[in-house]
């Protein structure tokens, strides 16, 4: 498992009623992206170091480097 600072990671619970976390990955412990990180949880905000288990994935985002355009130009919708 490789994530990187931005990544969302999402926890299913494994146990009848458990429920699932997620959270923002917001620090790494190793340059190559590898387990643990440190997680901003969303149902609280606490940041914590997590080791994920089996029922734990990623979900990676796009990385722009810092100033880089994020959304990308609308179209022009009416003719002039």
């Amino acid at each position: 498992m490789r994530a990187a600072v931005g990544d969302r990671i999402i926890v299913q619970g494994t146990r009848p009623g458990a429920a699932r976390r997620d959270g923002e990955i917001v620090g790494l412990h190793r340059p190559d992206g590898s387990p643990p990180y440190d997680v901003r949880w969303s149902e609280d905000g606490r940041v914590t170091e997590y080791f994920p288990g089996p029922d734990a994935r990623i979900h990676h985002f796009e990385h722009h480097p810092r100033g880089a355009a994020t959304v990308p130009p609308r179209p022009h919708l009416f003719a002039d």
